[in-house]
């Protein structure tokens, strides 16, 4: 079974670092150009990259762990969203894991 699975999420502070995986099964973690995304409450869905972060979040890949991390460093409120990894070509996304910036 094709599988992406998240992990990492919780609640921190403003200010805050957090690092999430995503790990693959099924597929390899190379494949399909899987990519970070993020839904906010009351946002539509958007990629999420160093570009559209202010160079705050960086995407890593382990493929002997077969796994994609996204490395969070200074949290805000507005980057509070359920993050998941996703691939538009292979047609596939995890459920995702909730991150929650609050003071």
């Amino acid at each position: 079974e094709v599988q992406l699975v998240e992990s990492g999420g919780g609640m921190v502070h403003p200010g805050d670092s957090l690092q999430l995986s995503c790990t693959a099964s099924g597929l390899a973690i190379t494949s399909g150009n899987i990519r970070w995304a993020r839904k906010g409450p009351g946002k539509g869905p958007e990629y999420v990259s160093s570009g559209n972060t202010g160079g705050r979040f960086t995407t890593s890949r382990d493929s002997a762990k077969n796994t994609l991390y996204l490395s969070m460093t200074d949290l805000r409120p507005e980057d509070t969203a359920l993050y998941y990894c996703t691939s538009d070509t292979l047609g596939i996304s995890g459920r995702g894991t909730q991150v929650t910036v609050s003071s």
